[in-house]
Protein backbone atom coordinates (compact mmCIF):
# COMPACT_ATOMS: atom_id res chain seq x y z
CA UNK A 1 0.00 0.00 0.00
CA UNK A 2 1.37 3.44 -0.92
CA UNK A 3 2.16 6.06 1.69
CA UNK A 4 -0.41 8.39 0.17
CA UNK A 5 -3.07 5.74 0.78
CA UNK A 6 -1.70 4.42 4.07
CA UNK A 7 -0.90 7.68 5.89
CA UNK A 8 -1.79 10.74 3.84
CA UNK A 9 -0.94 13.25 6.58
CA UNK A 10 2.57 11.82 6.98
CA UNK A 11 3.03 11.82 3.20
CA UNK A 12 1.95 15.47 3.11
CA UNK A 13 4.33 16.59 5.88
CA UNK A 14 7.21 14.59 4.38
CA UNK A 15 6.53 16.11 0.96
CA UNK A 16 6.54 19.75 2.03
CA UNK A 17 9.65 19.26 4.15
CA UNK A 18 11.60 17.44 1.42
CA UNK A 19 10.55 20.15 -1.03
CA UNK A 20 11.90 22.77 1.41
CA UNK A 21 8.74 24.88 1.29
CA UNK A 22 8.44 25.80 4.98
CA UNK A 23 9.81 25.38 8.48
CA UNK A 24 8.21 25.22 11.89
CA UNK A 25 8.66 28.08 14.37
CA UNK A 26 8.53 28.15 18.20
CA UNK A 27 4.99 29.60 18.06
CA UNK A 28 2.37 26.86 17.84
CA UNK A 29 0.63 26.74 14.49
CA UNK A 30 2.83 29.45 12.92
CA UNK A 31 5.16 28.50 10.07
CA UNK A 32 7.95 30.23 8.18
CA UNK A 33 7.57 30.28 4.40
CA UNK A 34 10.89 29.40 2.77
CA UNK A 35 11.60 31.00 -0.64
CA UNK A 36 10.08 28.23 -2.80
CA UNK A 37 6.98 28.12 -0.59
CA UNK A 38 6.56 31.88 -0.62
CA UNK A 39 7.08 32.08 -4.37
CA UNK A 40 4.09 29.78 -4.84
CA UNK A 41 2.05 32.38 -2.97
CA UNK A 42 3.57 35.18 -5.07
CA UNK A 43 2.38 33.52 -8.29
CA UNK A 44 -1.13 33.10 -6.87
CA UNK A 45 -1.07 36.67 -5.61
CA UNK A 46 0.14 38.04 -8.94
CA UNK A 47 -2.58 36.31 -10.98
CA UNK A 48 -5.37 37.26 -8.58
CA UNK A 49 -4.16 40.83 -8.14
CA UNK A 50 -4.14 41.32 -11.90
CA UNK A 51 -7.72 40.11 -12.17
CA UNK A 52 -8.87 42.19 -9.21
CA UNK A 53 -7.46 45.35 -10.78
CA UNK A 54 -8.96 44.51 -14.16
CA UNK A 55 -12.38 44.53 -12.48
CA UNK A 56 -11.83 47.93 -10.85
CA UNK A 57 -10.59 46.92 -7.40
CA UNK A 58 -7.74 48.68 -5.63
CA UNK A 59 -5.49 47.53 -2.81
CA UNK A 60 -5.35 49.13 0.62
CA UNK A 61 -4.13 48.10 4.06
CA UNK A 62 -5.89 48.10 7.42
CA UNK A 63 -4.59 47.62 11.00
CA UNK A 64 -3.95 44.19 12.44
CA UNK A 65 -5.29 45.15 15.89
CA UNK A 66 -9.07 45.47 16.31
CA UNK A 67 -10.81 46.89 19.44
CA UNK A 68 -13.02 44.40 21.25
CA UNK A 69 -16.08 46.66 21.04
CA UNK A 70 -16.02 46.42 17.23
CA UNK A 71 -16.80 42.71 17.47
CA UNK A 72 -19.70 43.34 19.84
CA UNK A 73 -21.49 45.41 17.20
CA UNK A 74 -22.26 42.44 14.95
CA UNK A 75 -23.56 39.63 17.16
CA UNK A 76 -23.28 36.77 14.65
CA UNK A 77 -19.76 37.86 13.78
CA UNK A 78 -18.42 37.75 17.34
CA UNK A 79 -20.13 34.42 18.01
CA UNK A 80 -18.58 32.96 14.88
CA UNK A 81 -15.03 34.08 15.62
CA UNK A 82 -14.72 34.42 19.41
CA UNK A 83 -13.39 30.87 20.01
CA UNK A 84 -10.46 31.52 17.64
CA UNK A 85 -9.44 35.06 18.64
CA UNK A 86 -6.01 35.79 20.14
CA UNK A 87 -6.08 38.95 22.30
CA UNK A 88 -3.54 41.64 23.16
CA UNK A 89 -4.15 42.75 26.76
CA UNK A 90 -0.92 44.58 27.64
CA UNK A 91 1.44 46.98 25.86
CA UNK A 92 4.55 48.88 27.02
CA UNK A 93 4.24 47.20 30.39
CA UNK A 94 0.73 48.51 31.04
CA UNK A 95 -2.62 46.75 30.91
CA UNK A 96 -4.79 48.04 28.07
CA UNK A 97 -8.13 49.66 28.88
CA UNK A 98 -9.71 47.58 26.10
CA UNK A 99 -8.55 44.27 24.68
CA UNK A 100 -7.35 44.28 21.09
CA UNK A 101 -7.88 41.24 18.86
CA UNK A 102 -5.41 40.10 16.24
CA UNK A 103 -7.67 40.24 13.19
CA UNK A 104 -9.36 37.00 12.13
CA UNK A 105 -10.78 39.07 9.21
CA UNK A 106 -11.24 42.81 8.78
CA UNK A 107 -15.00 43.33 8.32
CA UNK A 108 -15.35 45.21 11.61
CA UNK A 109 -12.41 47.60 11.16
CA UNK A 110 -13.33 48.25 7.55
CA UNK A 111 -16.99 48.73 8.47
CA UNK A 112 -15.96 51.38 11.00
CA UNK A 113 -13.83 53.23 8.43
CA UNK A 114 -16.34 52.93 5.59
CA UNK A 115 -18.87 54.73 7.80
CA UNK A 116 -16.52 57.72 7.67
CA UNK A 117 -15.58 57.42 4.00
CA UNK A 118 -19.01 56.88 2.42
CA UNK A 119 -21.43 59.83 2.50
CA UNK A 120 -23.13 59.94 -0.90
CA UNK A 121 -24.08 57.64 -3.78
CA UNK A 122 -21.26 59.42 -5.62
CA UNK A 123 -18.81 57.64 -3.28
CA UNK A 124 -20.06 54.24 -4.42
CA UNK A 125 -19.12 51.61 -5.27
CA UNK A 126 -16.12 51.18 -2.96
CA UNK A 127 -14.01 48.31 -4.32
CA UNK A 128 -11.09 47.54 -2.01
CA UNK A 129 -8.88 44.50 -1.52
CA UNK A 130 -6.28 43.85 1.17
CA UNK A 131 -3.29 41.48 1.10
CA UNK A 132 -2.54 40.66 4.71
CA UNK A 133 -2.00 38.13 7.46
CA UNK A 134 -4.78 37.00 9.80
CA UNK A 135 -4.95 34.95 12.98
CA UNK A 136 -7.25 32.16 14.08
CA UNK A 137 -6.03 30.16 17.05
CA UNK A 138 -6.64 26.70 15.66
CA UNK A 139 -6.72 23.67 17.98
CA UNK A 140 -5.43 21.34 15.27
CA UNK A 141 -2.95 22.68 12.75
CA UNK A 142 -1.48 21.50 9.46
CA UNK A 143 1.07 23.57 7.48
CA UNK A 144 -0.50 25.72 4.76
CA UNK A 145 -3.92 24.09 5.21
CA UNK A 146 -4.79 25.21 8.74
CA UNK A 147 -2.42 27.44 10.71
CA UNK A 148 -2.80 29.94 13.55
CA UNK A 149 -1.44 32.70 11.33
CA UNK A 150 -1.88 32.63 7.58
CA UNK A 151 -1.60 34.90 4.56
CA UNK A 152 -4.59 35.82 2.48
CA UNK A 153 -6.42 38.47 0.55
CA UNK A 154 -9.76 39.86 1.63
CA UNK A 155 -11.94 42.01 -0.57
CA UNK A 156 -14.46 44.40 0.97
CA UNK A 157 -16.88 46.30 -1.23
CA UNK A 158 -19.83 48.63 -0.69
CA UNK A 159 -22.68 49.19 -3.17
CA UNK A 160 -25.84 51.21 -3.67
CA UNK A 161 -28.18 48.23 -3.81
CA UNK A 162 -28.56 44.47 -3.45
CA UNK A 163 -28.39 43.76 -7.16
CA UNK A 164 -24.98 45.39 -7.57
CA UNK A 165 -23.63 43.74 -4.43
CA UNK A 166 -24.82 40.29 -5.47
CA UNK A 167 -23.30 40.78 -8.94
CA UNK A 168 -19.99 41.60 -7.24
CA UNK A 169 -20.26 38.52 -5.00
CA UNK A 170 -20.66 36.20 -7.97
CA UNK A 171 -18.06 37.99 -10.09
CA UNK A 172 -15.40 37.37 -7.43
CA UNK A 173 -16.39 33.73 -6.95
CA UNK A 174 -15.99 33.25 -10.70
CA UNK A 175 -12.54 34.87 -10.60
CA UNK A 176 -11.53 32.44 -7.86
CA UNK A 177 -12.76 29.50 -9.90
CA UNK A 178 -10.89 30.68 -13.00
CA UNK A 179 -7.62 31.16 -11.08
CA UNK A 180 -7.79 27.90 -9.12
CA UNK A 181 -8.66 25.86 -12.21
CA UNK A 182 -6.49 27.77 -14.68
CA UNK A 183 -3.38 28.53 -12.60
CA UNK A 184 -3.40 25.72 -10.03
CA UNK A 185 -4.97 23.06 -12.27
CA UNK A 186 -7.43 22.16 -9.50
CA UNK A 187 -11.04 21.43 -10.52
CA UNK A 188 -13.68 22.83 -8.16
CA UNK A 189 -17.39 22.66 -7.51
CA UNK A 190 -18.91 26.12 -7.11
CA UNK A 191 -22.09 26.67 -5.16
CA UNK A 192 -23.81 28.17 -2.14
CA UNK A 193 -23.03 27.30 1.48
CA UNK A 194 -25.81 26.07 3.76
CA UNK A 195 -26.83 28.48 6.56
CA UNK A 196 -24.82 26.59 9.19
CA UNK A 197 -21.67 26.78 7.03
CA UNK A 198 -21.93 30.37 5.85
CA UNK A 199 -19.64 33.17 7.00
CA UNK A 200 -20.41 34.64 10.43
CA UNK A 201 -22.63 37.66 9.77
CA UNK A 202 -23.30 37.00 6.06
CA UNK A 203 -26.67 36.81 4.34
CA UNK A 204 -25.34 34.32 1.78
CA UNK A 205 -21.96 32.63 1.34
CA UNK A 206 -20.72 31.00 -1.86
CA UNK A 207 -17.67 28.76 -2.19
CA UNK A 208 -15.46 26.77 -4.49
CA UNK A 209 -14.67 23.31 -3.09
CA UNK A 210 -11.69 21.17 -4.10
CA UNK A 211 -11.12 17.45 -3.50
CA UNK A 212 -7.73 16.33 -2.21
CA UNK A 213 -6.15 12.95 -3.02
CA UNK A 214 -7.34 11.53 0.30
CA UNK A 215 -10.91 12.44 -0.67
CA UNK A 216 -11.23 15.28 1.83
CA UNK A 217 -12.44 18.72 0.86
CA UNK A 218 -10.67 22.04 1.03
CA UNK A 219 -12.73 25.20 0.82
CA UNK A 220 -10.58 26.93 -1.77
CA UNK A 221 -12.30 30.33 -1.78
CA UNK A 222 -15.41 32.07 -0.48
CA UNK A 223 -17.46 35.08 -1.48
CA UNK A 224 -20.09 36.60 0.80
CA UNK A 225 -23.10 38.82 0.27
CA UNK A 226 -23.41 40.66 3.59
CA UNK A 227 -26.59 42.59 2.79
CA UNK A 228 -26.93 45.61 5.08
CA UNK A 229 -26.04 43.71 8.28
CA UNK A 230 -22.59 45.21 8.73
CA UNK A 231 -23.76 48.57 7.37
CA UNK A 232 -26.45 48.70 10.07
CA UNK A 233 -24.01 47.58 12.79
CA UNK A 234 -21.43 50.21 11.82
CA UNK A 235 -23.81 52.90 10.56
CA UNK A 236 -22.56 52.96 6.98
CA UNK A 237 -25.16 55.25 5.39
CA UNK A 238 -25.18 57.35 2.28
CA UNK A 239 -27.41 59.98 0.70
CA UNK A 240 -29.06 58.21 -2.21
CA UNK A 241 -30.29 59.56 -5.56
CA UNK A 242 -33.68 60.34 -3.97
CA UNK A 243 -31.94 62.44 -1.30
CA UNK A 244 -32.60 59.87 1.47
CA UNK A 245 -30.10 58.37 3.91
CA UNK A 246 -29.94 54.59 3.43
CA UNK A 247 -27.53 51.78 4.30
CA UNK A 248 -25.04 50.43 1.77
CA UNK A 249 -24.98 46.79 0.71
CA UNK A 250 -21.61 45.16 1.33
CA UNK A 251 -19.67 42.08 0.24
CA UNK A 252 -16.48 40.37 1.30
CA UNK A 253 -14.45 37.62 -0.34
CA UNK A 254 -11.21 35.82 0.35
CA UNK A 255 -8.68 33.13 -0.49
CA UNK A 256 -5.61 32.13 1.48
CA UNK A 257 -2.32 30.24 1.53
CA UNK A 258 -4.31 27.05 2.03
CA UNK A 259 -4.29 27.06 -1.77
CA UNK A 260 -0.62 26.06 -1.54
CA UNK A 261 -1.57 23.05 0.57
CA UNK A 262 -4.30 22.23 -1.94
CA UNK A 263 -1.83 22.20 -4.85
CA UNK A 264 0.39 19.76 -2.93
CA UNK A 265 -2.47 17.48 -1.92
CA UNK A 266 -4.13 17.42 -5.35
CA UNK A 267 -1.08 16.88 -7.59
CA UNK A 268 1.60 15.27 -5.39
CA UNK A 269 2.59 11.63 -5.93
CA UNK A 270 4.60 8.95 -4.13
CA UNK A 271 7.86 10.65 -5.12
CA UNK A 272 6.76 13.95 -3.59
CA UNK A 273 5.77 17.33 -4.93
CA UNK A 274 4.30 17.81 -8.41
CA UNK A 275 3.75 21.43 -9.41
CA UNK A 276 1.64 22.78 -12.27
CA UNK A 277 4.01 24.67 -14.60
CA UNK A 278 2.23 28.02 -14.24
CA UNK A 279 2.88 28.16 -10.49
CA UNK A 280 6.23 26.34 -10.18
CA UNK A 281 9.10 28.51 -8.84
CA UNK A 282 11.42 26.59 -11.17
CA UNK A 283 9.67 25.43 -14.34
CA UNK A 284 12.67 23.80 -16.02
CA UNK A 285 15.94 22.39 -14.67
CA UNK A 286 18.91 21.72 -16.97
CA UNK A 287 21.27 18.96 -15.83
CA UNK A 288 24.59 17.95 -17.45
CA UNK A 289 25.24 14.19 -17.23
CA UNK A 290 28.15 11.82 -17.85
CA UNK A 291 31.74 13.14 -17.82
CA UNK A 292 30.50 16.60 -18.75
CA UNK A 293 33.31 18.50 -17.03
CA UNK A 294 35.73 17.13 -19.62
CA UNK A 295 33.54 18.44 -22.40
CA UNK A 296 32.95 22.23 -22.11
CA UNK A 297 30.61 22.12 -25.12
CA UNK A 298 27.92 20.52 -22.92
CA UNK A 299 27.76 23.44 -20.50
CA UNK A 300 28.04 25.87 -23.38
CA UNK A 301 24.96 24.32 -24.98
CA UNK A 302 23.05 24.28 -21.71
CA UNK A 303 23.99 27.93 -21.12
CA UNK A 304 22.61 28.72 -24.56
CA UNK A 305 19.33 26.89 -23.82
CA UNK A 306 19.20 28.60 -20.40
CA UNK A 307 19.55 32.07 -21.93
CA UNK A 308 16.88 31.40 -24.56
CA UNK A 309 14.40 30.07 -22.00
CA UNK A 310 15.05 32.95 -19.61
CA UNK A 311 14.53 35.47 -22.40
CA UNK A 312 11.13 33.89 -23.00
CA UNK A 313 10.18 34.41 -19.34
CA UNK A 314 10.50 30.74 -18.40
CA UNK A 315 11.80 30.15 -14.87
CA UNK A 316 14.85 27.95 -15.44
CA UNK A 317 17.76 26.65 -13.34
CA UNK A 318 21.05 25.07 -14.44
CA UNK A 319 22.32 22.52 -11.93
CA UNK A 320 26.08 22.27 -12.49
CA UNK A 321 26.81 21.19 -8.90
CA UNK A 322 29.19 18.35 -8.04
CA UNK A 323 26.36 16.00 -6.95
CA UNK A 324 25.74 12.85 -8.99
CA UNK A 325 23.06 12.96 -11.73
CA UNK A 326 20.91 10.50 -9.75
CA UNK A 327 21.01 12.74 -6.69
CA UNK A 328 20.08 15.77 -8.78
CA UNK A 329 17.21 13.95 -10.51
CA UNK A 330 15.79 12.94 -7.14
CA UNK A 331 16.30 16.39 -5.60
CA UNK A 332 14.51 18.26 -8.38
CA UNK A 333 11.71 15.68 -8.49
CA UNK A 334 11.14 16.23 -4.76
CA UNK A 335 10.83 19.94 -5.50
CA UNK A 336 8.18 19.22 -8.12
CA UNK A 337 9.96 20.90 -11.05
CA UNK A 338 7.76 20.29 -14.11
CA UNK A 339 10.44 19.66 -16.77
CA UNK A 340 13.97 18.26 -16.60
CA UNK A 341 16.44 18.38 -19.48
CA UNK A 342 19.46 16.03 -19.46
CA UNK A 343 22.46 16.55 -21.74
CA UNK A 344 25.59 14.38 -21.87
CA UNK A 345 28.50 13.77 -24.31
CA UNK A 346 26.65 11.15 -26.33
CA UNK A 347 23.53 13.32 -26.49
CA UNK A 348 25.61 16.19 -27.80
CA UNK A 349 27.18 13.96 -30.45
CA UNK A 350 23.71 12.90 -31.59
CA UNK A 351 22.43 16.51 -31.47
CA UNK A 352 19.73 15.62 -28.94
CA UNK A 353 18.71 15.92 -25.27
CA UNK A 354 16.43 13.96 -22.97
CA UNK A 355 13.25 15.61 -21.70
CA UNK A 356 11.49 14.27 -18.58
CA UNK A 357 8.13 15.64 -17.41
CA UNK A 358 7.67 15.39 -13.64
CA UNK A 359 4.31 13.60 -13.85
CA UNK A 360 5.33 11.15 -16.61
CA UNK A 361 7.44 8.02 -16.16
CA UNK A 362 9.28 7.99 -19.51
CA UNK A 363 11.97 10.29 -20.88
CA UNK A 364 11.58 11.68 -24.38
CA UNK A 365 14.37 12.29 -26.89
CA UNK A 366 14.33 15.81 -28.36
CA UNK A 367 16.51 17.26 -31.13
CA UNK A 368 18.62 20.14 -29.80
CA UNK A 369 17.38 22.58 -32.43
CA UNK A 370 13.81 21.86 -31.20
CA UNK A 371 14.49 21.64 -27.48
CA UNK A 372 13.16 25.10 -26.51
CA UNK A 373 9.99 24.58 -28.55
CA UNK A 374 9.57 21.11 -26.99
CA UNK A 375 9.94 22.57 -23.47
CA UNK A 376 7.36 25.28 -24.15
CA UNK A 377 4.93 22.72 -25.51
CA UNK A 378 5.47 20.32 -22.61
CA UNK A 379 4.85 23.06 -20.03
CA UNK A 380 1.55 23.85 -21.73
CA UNK A 381 0.53 20.21 -22.17
CA UNK A 382 1.48 19.29 -18.59
CA UNK A 383 -0.62 22.13 -17.16
CA UNK A 384 -3.69 20.75 -18.97
CA UNK A 385 -2.78 17.14 -18.19
CA UNK A 386 -2.57 17.81 -14.44
CA UNK A 387 -6.00 19.46 -14.49
CA UNK A 388 -7.51 16.56 -16.42
CA UNK A 389 -5.92 14.00 -14.07
CA UNK A 390 -7.25 15.86 -11.03
CA UNK A 391 -10.70 16.19 -12.59
CA UNK A 392 -10.81 12.48 -13.46
CA UNK A 393 -9.86 11.62 -9.88
CA UNK A 394 -12.46 13.98 -8.43
CA UNK A 395 -15.21 12.74 -10.74
CA UNK A 396 -14.38 9.09 -9.96
CA UNK A 397 -14.73 9.84 -6.26
CA UNK A 398 -17.86 12.00 -6.48
CA UNK A 399 -20.68 9.58 -5.75
CA UNK A 400 -24.27 10.12 -6.75
CA UNK A 401 -25.76 6.78 -5.67
CA UNK A 402 -26.13 7.52 -1.93
CA UNK A 403 -29.64 8.63 -0.99
CA UNK A 404 -30.00 7.78 2.72
CA UNK A 405 -27.94 7.89 5.90
CA UNK A 406 -27.87 4.09 6.02
CA UNK A 407 -26.50 4.00 2.47
CA UNK A 408 -23.85 6.55 3.44
CA UNK A 409 -22.80 4.44 6.43
CA UNK A 410 -22.60 1.38 4.18
CA UNK A 411 -20.58 3.38 1.66
CA UNK A 412 -18.12 4.34 4.41
CA UNK A 413 -17.90 0.74 5.66
CA UNK A 414 -17.24 -0.53 2.12
CA UNK A 415 -14.53 2.11 1.60
CA UNK A 416 -12.79 1.13 4.81
CA UNK A 417 -12.98 -2.58 4.00
CA UNK A 418 -11.71 -2.07 0.44
CA UNK A 419 -9.01 0.43 1.38
CA UNK A 420 -10.49 3.09 -0.88
CA UNK A 421 -11.25 6.71 -0.12
CA UNK A 422 -14.93 7.56 0.53
CA UNK A 423 -14.76 10.78 -1.51
CA UNK A 424 -17.85 12.99 -1.59
CA UNK A 425 -21.50 12.17 -2.05
CA UNK A 426 -24.24 14.14 -3.74
CA UNK A 427 -27.40 13.91 -1.67
CA UNK A 428 -30.71 15.60 -1.04
CA UNK A 429 -31.33 17.85 1.96
CA UNK A 430 -34.65 19.14 3.22
CA UNK A 431 -33.14 22.36 4.54
CA UNK A 432 -33.45 21.51 8.25
CA UNK A 433 -30.27 22.26 10.22
CA UNK A 434 -30.99 19.28 12.47
CA UNK A 435 -30.79 16.86 9.54
CA UNK A 436 -27.49 18.38 8.41
CA UNK A 437 -26.09 18.14 11.95
CA UNK A 438 -27.20 14.53 12.37
CA UNK A 439 -25.37 13.46 9.21
CA UNK A 440 -22.26 15.19 10.56
CA UNK A 441 -22.54 13.52 13.98
CA UNK A 442 -23.02 10.06 12.48
CA UNK A 443 -20.45 10.19 9.67
CA UNK A 444 -18.27 13.35 10.02
CA UNK A 445 -19.56 14.30 6.57
CA UNK A 446 -20.37 18.03 6.35
CA UNK A 447 -22.13 19.93 3.63
CA UNK A 448 -19.59 21.38 1.21
CA UNK A 449 -21.97 23.46 -0.89
CA UNK A 450 -25.20 23.45 -2.84
CA UNK A 451 -23.71 23.24 -6.35
CA UNK A 452 -24.91 25.58 -9.08
CA UNK A 453 -24.84 22.79 -11.66
CA UNK A 454 -25.25 19.42 -9.92
CA UNK A 455 -24.71 16.32 -12.09
CA UNK A 456 -28.17 15.14 -11.03
CA UNK A 457 -31.04 16.36 -8.86
CA UNK A 458 -31.91 14.65 -5.57
CA UNK A 459 -35.52 14.50 -4.47
CA UNK A 460 -35.42 13.18 -0.88
CA UNK A 461 -33.45 14.26 2.19
CA UNK A 462 -30.55 11.97 3.06
CA UNK A 463 -31.45 12.09 6.77
CA UNK A 464 -35.23 12.30 7.19
CA UNK A 465 -36.41 11.03 3.79
CA UNK A 466 -38.75 13.99 3.27
CA UNK A 467 -38.81 16.04 0.09
CA UNK A 468 -35.43 17.62 -0.61
CA UNK A 469 -35.26 21.35 -1.12
CA UNK A 470 -31.60 21.21 -2.08
CA UNK A 471 -29.09 18.93 -3.81
CA UNK A 472 -25.86 19.13 -1.78
CA UNK A 473 -22.27 17.87 -1.83
CA UNK A 474 -21.32 16.17 1.44
CA UNK A 475 -17.79 15.17 2.41
CA UNK A 476 -15.16 15.19 5.11
CA UNK A 477 -13.10 18.35 5.13
CA UNK A 478 -9.91 19.94 6.39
Amino acid sequence: MSQQTNDFSKWYIDTIQKADLMDYTPVRGCIAFKPDGYELWEHIQSEMDRRFKETGHRNAYFPMLIPENFFQKEKDHIEGFSPELPWVTEAAGEKLEERLALRPTSETMIGHLYSNWIKSYRDLPVLINQWANVFRWEKKTLPFIRTSEFLWQEGHTAHENEEEARTETMQMLNIYKEVVEGLLAIPVYDGQKTPSERFAGAVDTYSIEAMMKDGKAVQAGTSHYLGTKFAEAFDIKYLNRENKHVHVHTTSWGTSTRLIGSVIMVHGDEQGLVLPPKIAPTQVVLIPVGPWKKNPAIIEKLDEIFATLKAKGIRVRLDDSDQSPGFKFNEWELKGVPVRIELGPRDLENNQALLKARDESEKVTVQLENVVEAIEKELEVMQTRLFEKAKAFRDANSHTHVDSLDQLKQHLADSEQNGTIPGWILAGWCGDDACEEHVKEETKFTTRNIPFNPPTTKHTCINCGKDANHTVWFGRAY
